[in-house]
């Protein structure tokens, strides 16, 4: 694993420890594992994604290839625009009042 042993990981650890206390681990450990778990869901929508776009190559190869990555593109954006908002405090404020903002604009123009 990337020429790290266990004293390395061990200083690395006590580093960790030191730097956010005993108290905040459990915290970091459930948003690690949520942000392993996530990668893994992407993964698998891309590879199943990626399985149909294989299907239906057989039938328009040159379009198959660009409608993929745009789709493929927006789909990877899209979920961490929402993984960001649902994690980081007042973003999810701030994108509702964007959004009526741009209502409103819509309304007046």
């Amino acid at each position: 694993m990337f020429g790290l042993g266990v004293p390395e990981l061990l200083i690395i650890v006590l580093i960790i420890l030191l730097f956010f206390g005993a108290k905040r681990l459990p915290g970091i450990g459930t948003g690690l594992g949520k942000t392993v778990k996530e990668i893994r869901n992407i993964k698998k929508e891309m590879s199943r994604d990626k399985e149909s776009a294989k299907k239906t190559a057989a039938e328009d190869p040159a379009s198959e290839k660009k409608s993929f990555d745009s789709k493929l593109a927006q789909s990877v954006k899209d979920k961490l625009v929402d993984k960001v908002i649902d994690q980081v405090p007042g973003v999810r404020q701030a994108r509702n009042i964007k959004d009526k903002a741009d209502k409103v604009k819509k309304i007046v123009s």
